[in-house]
């Protein structure tokens, strides 16, 4: 295995607001898998990467080779076509931990600016999310498919949205559970906002989903609304309060209970940006602060969706490349936000293939000119991407 460890523990009420991430609109149809294949590169070709400073999770090593052979990392450069990348950085595939897919043209997006693996936070119908599954040479992506919300939602209002998905009490939590698990949903998520869920409700959807092996994503917006996921032992929290920041003690519930938090900085900055009363940036970056002081495990994610209605819509891709530069002005180091988009979503999600080059693992990587240890933006010159072995193009 590449990764050994995973983590299991691991808005208020005005309507623009409970609308963040209105999580799965339904995704629209895209183009045909065969155009998308025509924009990547084969799978058959064994390629070394010479020369090539690698990024192993702690540092930017020495110039080495990387092989890449059937779509994973190999180990002999025996017979492989050779690239010279003059001292070029090689990172493992970014992953975006928060975002809701749309279509084809978003996988393409996101493959251009090195993210290579997708975790969506909610997208309807679950034929929209299986035809973005294995595409070749395009992102990789799993899905919470469709949310628990409580009646009186932004979501439930939803014409498209499915009425089993709204919930007024804990014995309806069971068949939700299960119902999004045979719809293949690689997780469970719960709007925990107002009018939200009951406690015992959100509870019962947690204990659920843990039975059957689940993780629970929690959108949480508000002090309260934390509070109350935290309560809940959900295993991770998506967004950070813009009412307030969090305190010592709250940051430190999460390192007692390995809850994950996903701060999505991007999107609370575009709605702290709406110049809505009560509403202040300085209470995101502070409750990122608060999280990285207590020593809770943060992931990068954008929010990044296409969804009408959202006043906000960060872009695929190139938006997880400015949740890094937030990251690191809240508070983490370069090698820490780095970390957050490479090897720690991956081992908080179970994905033991990725994160990582060493071996075995799946071919997932970014070529970039400059040090990101150094200079967090660097992440955005780049050079070339692999996603599962192929390399992506933008020609087609």
């Amino acid at each position: 295995m590449c990764i050994n460890h995973t983590n299991r523990r691991d808005f208020f009420k005005t309507a623009a607001v409970a609308g963040i991430a209105v999580a799965g609109v339904q995704a629209l149809a895209g183009p045909t898998v065969a155009h998308a294949q025509e924009q990547t590169g084969s799978l058959a070709e064994k390629v070394a990467l010479t020369n090539v400073r690698v990024f192993d999770g702690s540092e930017v090593t020495a110039p080495r080779t990387v092989v890449i052979e059937n779509g994973r990392i190999g180990v002999t450069a025996l017979g492989a076509r050779r690239i010279d990348c003059a001292g070029a950085v090689l990172l493992p595939g970014l992953t975006d931990a928060h975002l809701h897919l749309q279509d084809v043209n978003t996988l393409r997006q996101l493959a251009g600016s090195g993210v290579t693996t997708g975790l969506d936070m909610a997208c309807f119908p679950p034929s929209a999310v299986d035809s973005l599954r294995g595409l070749p040479g395009l992102t990789d992506i799993r899905s919470a498919g469709t949310p628990a919300v409580a009646p009186g939602s932004a979501q439930s209002q939803l014409p498209t949205f499915p009425p089993d998905a709204v919930l007024t009490g804990p014995d309806q939590a069971p068949r939700f559970v299960r119902t999004r698990i045979a719809e293949g949903s690689d997780y469970i998520k719960i709007i925990v906002d107002e009018p939200g869920l009951a406690p015992e409700t959100i509870r019962a959807v947690t204990t659920s989903a843990h039975s059957f092996g689940r993780l629970v994503m929690a959108h949480a917006t508000t002090t309260a609304t934390v509070e109350r996921a935290l309560d809940a032992d959900v295993d991770m929290i998506h967004h950070v309060p813009l009412d307030s920041a969090l305190s010592a003690a709250t940051a430190a519930r999460y390192t007692a209970t390995n809850t994950v938090a996903v701060p999505t900085l991007t999107m609370m900055e575009g709605f702290a940006g709406l110049g809505i009363p009560g509403m202040d940036y300085a209470a995101a970056e502070g409750s990122v602060a608060a999280l990285r002081r207590a020593g809770a495990r943060i992931l990068a994610g954008t929010d990044a969706n296409r969804t009408p209605g959202i006043p906000v819509q960060p872009p695929f891709g190139t938006s997880l490349h400015h949740e890094l530069e937030l990251l690191v002005r809240a508070g983490l180091t370069t090698r820490e936000a780095l970390r957050a988009t490479t090897n720690l979503p991956a081992e908080s999600f179970g994905l033991r293939d990725r994160g990582v080059i060493r071996p075995g693992c799946r071919a997932d990587l970014l070529l970039i000119d400059g040090d990101p240890l150094a200079d967090i933006t660097a992440t955005r010159a780049i050079r070339g991407v692999w996603v599962g072995g192929v390399e992506y193009s933008t020609a087609g």
